[in-house]
């Protein structure tokens, strides 16, 4: 039977370190896994949107509401959809829902791969739809060959350029949950594979808890990125919980000309992003 399981995280991810069983137990109580493997005896057998939809209509009880979805072109191009990443993973699960109904109300069956930690690669009911990046080290042959392939494919790409979730941060003298940086690569995709982007503002926020750890860690200069852990708390904790989606503008490949280097056009995207949270306000 189907079951998450920290023991196997742990042993494949780091297979020399001897984890305390009390840590253990401790790591189980925050990502509630007794919780989701309930879940998923009471649904063994469901998979990718179906899994998706149970999970935020029975399990978590979230909605959400789509603002600009003729946004999405339907000239059957396939697409980059570069989003801000505030909530560090149901986020994911909304857009890549709202994507794939968006589509399959068009009569459009056209797959979605999802940029992911390749940590989540362990939610099997999910794995289907994610296409995994190594954070701490570089992809497997196996790994890197799939990235190609659907790059090479017909098969829209959401990724989150930032590469992690949204961080406190002063900016202008005051505090804003914002991205970090957002990182270059979907634009070198945009550009070589001939791929327009698709910005998407996603409203939300984790919990003051969150970010007051991920400051305390920055502060410490902890390089381990302990605040992930609490992600699967995080998104419990987002019970009943409504957000708004803002489906912008796409943005042709070919105007990312050489008036500006990969990386400004990222920052260009991001704040192309942003505007769209001022101007819902």
């Amino acid at each position: 039977m189907l079951q998450f399981d920290i023991r196997a995280v742990l042993k494949k991810k780091a297979p020399k370190a001897h984890v305390p069983g009390f840590l253990i137990r401790y790591l189980e109580r925050i990502a509630h896994i007794k919780q989701m493997n309930a879940f998923l005896r009471k649904y063994p057998e469901v998979k990718n949107y179906d899994f998706i939809r149970l999970v935020l209509d029975e399990e978590l009880g979230c909605s959400a509401s789509i603002d600009g979805i003729e946004n999405i072109p339907t000239d059957g191009k396939p697409l980059i959809f570069a989003s801000n990443h505030p909530l560090g993973g149901l986020d994911g699960m909304i857009i890549a829902q709202m994507i794939h109904e968006s589509r399959a109300s068009r009569g459009d069956s056209r797959p979605l791969k999802v940029i992911v930690n390749d940590l989540l690669m362990f939610m099997e009911p999910l794995a289907g739809l994610w296409a995994p990046v190594n954070k701490v080290g570089r992809l497997s042959k196996e790994q890197a060959a799939a990235q190609q392939r659907m790059w090479e494919s017909e098969t829209d790409v959401l990724t989150f350029p930032a590469g992690a979730c949204s961080r406190l941060q002063r900016i202008d003298g005051h505090w804003h949950v914002q991205d970090l940086e957002w990182q270059k690569n979907f634009i070198q995709r945009a550009r070589e594979y001939h791929r327009d982007i698709v910005p998407i503002y996603f409203e939300g926020r984790n919990s003051k808890f969150f970010y007051t750890l991920a400051l305390l860690r920055k502060w410490l200069h902890i390089k381990l990125n302990i605040e992930m852990l609490y992600l699967v708390d995080e998104m419990y904790g987002a019970h009943g919980k409504h957000f708004k989606v803002h489906v912008l503008p796409p943005i042709p490949y070919t105007s990312l000309d050489q008036s500006k280097t990969p990386k400004e056009w990222a920052q260009h995207i991001k704040n192309v992003v942003y505007e769209a949270d001022n101007s819902s306000r």
